[in-house]
Order: structure tokens, then sequence, then C-alpha cells
């Protein structure tokens, strides 16, 4: 992990909330919130209070009602909608329970997605989809469609995806949720892996305490707030 002490990303003072019928939900309230690079962090909670919405937030898939999310001192809802987009797919990737993967397509297809969406050759995404479905245990598996894998194995084939385009930063939104404790342990090995051998700055939202102190740091939502766990 990096230990210097220029942040890698930052939340300042972000809200957001949720506006129903009845009452204004508070999810985020004028929160701070510093990630250094190369750090893996766990965000805790109860089910419910808007963890889900705050990685949403530092993936750029939702905005703030109000504050700034800042990447390496840029602001990045300051972007358009385009040059956002293009960032999102290249510098980080998403890890979600539901591994959302295309159905009737093969694993090395569905790995080969964010990088024809980059534009991309077809020949170079293809080889890099290759080495990342080797890394992470997959190779005799590429040309299987999802389908015909295991739970454990598509989320893998998610986990590459994620990865196949070397982002600076990987987001995991309860990643073990739907696994058995077999798959479960060999997700937690493989994200602390990846975190070593490519110095990727890991965020993950679990419910999984193993997962959880694997983690440099841990942290809780609580009341609208990011606080020690």
């Amino acid at each position: 992990m990096d230990n210097t002490n220029t942040p890698f990303i930052s939340l300042e003072a972000v809200s957001k909330q949720f506006t129903s019928r009845t009452a204004v939900i508070e999810i985020l309230s004028e929160t701070d919130f510093q990630i250094r690079k190369g750090e893996t962090i766990a965000v805790v909670g109860s089910s419910g209070i808007g963890k889900s919405t705050l990685l949403n937030i530092i993936g750029t898939l939702d905005k703030p009602a109000s504050g700034r999310l800042l990447y390496q001192g840029q602001d990045l809802f300051a972007l358009n909608d385009e040059r956002l987009a293009r960032f999102r797919n290249s510098q980080i990737g998403f890890v979600f329970q539901f591994h959302y993967l295309l159905q009737g397509f093969t694993a090395i297809e569905n790995v080969m997605i964010p990088g024809l969406i980059a534009g991309k050759g077809k020949k170079t995404i293809e080889k890099d989809a290759a080495n990342m479905l080797e890394r992470v245990g997959l190779d005799l598996r590429k040309t299987f469609r999802v389908e015909d894998l295991s739970g454990g194995e598509q989320q893998r084939v998610a986990i590459a995806r994620a990865l196949v385009m070397k982002p600076d930063l990987l987001l995991a939104d309860e990643p073990t949720g739907n696994l058995d404790q077999k798959n479960s342990e060999s997700v937690h090995t493989l994200l602390n892996d990846l975190n070593k051998e490519f110095n990727m700055t890991v965020v993950v939202v679990t419910h999984n305490n193993k997962l959880a102190e694997m983690m440099d740091r841990k942290v809780t939502l609580r009341q609208g707030k990011i606080v020690a766990a």
C-alpha cells in the first residue's frame, strides 16, 4: 500500500437523499472520506443504510446531491457525461453480488466487453481477457458459456471482467453474498492477491466479517456518516 499522505480518492462534504411520498431519507450527510492508493477498505453497516449508494457515488454511477468526489485532485462530477463514462470504463472495475454476466456468451466473450466498449482491437482485448481469466484460475473454462459454470466460477469471470482494463480502483458490492463458504474464501484470497499484485485500490461493501477483517481498514456507515469501525 502507498503510505503517502496524498489521498487517492476524496469525498468532500458529500450528501445524498432519497425522497418518498412522506419523508426525505438522508443517506449521506456532508460526509468526508479519504482513500489511499493501494488500500483495501471494507464498508460495513446495517442493511438498507446506504452502503451501495456510497459505492455507486465513489464509482460515479450515482451523483451526490452536494459535495465533491476527487480522483487524484480532479473533480469527477465536473466532467461531462461522455468523459465521465470513458473515465469509469478505463479506471474503475465493478463487481456486484449478482454478477450480471451475459447468458449465452462464453467466459472470454464476457470479459472482453469493457475493452470492446473502449474501442480496443479484438485481438488485443481477447489476449488481455485470456490472461485475466488465467489469473483468476479459469484458463480451462474460458470457452464455456457462463450458464455452464458454477456460481463461484461465474463470480471469478465477473472479477476478470472488472479487471481486464487494469483499473486503478476495484469496487465490490457484496461480492460473496451468493457464494458458499469455500467459494467465498477463494474470492477473498483472490481480491487480496490482486491488490498486492497490481497495487490496486479495493473498496468492498460486505456483511462478511471474514472478508472485512482481511482488509487494511474497516469503516462503518452510520446515520449518514462514515466512521471508523
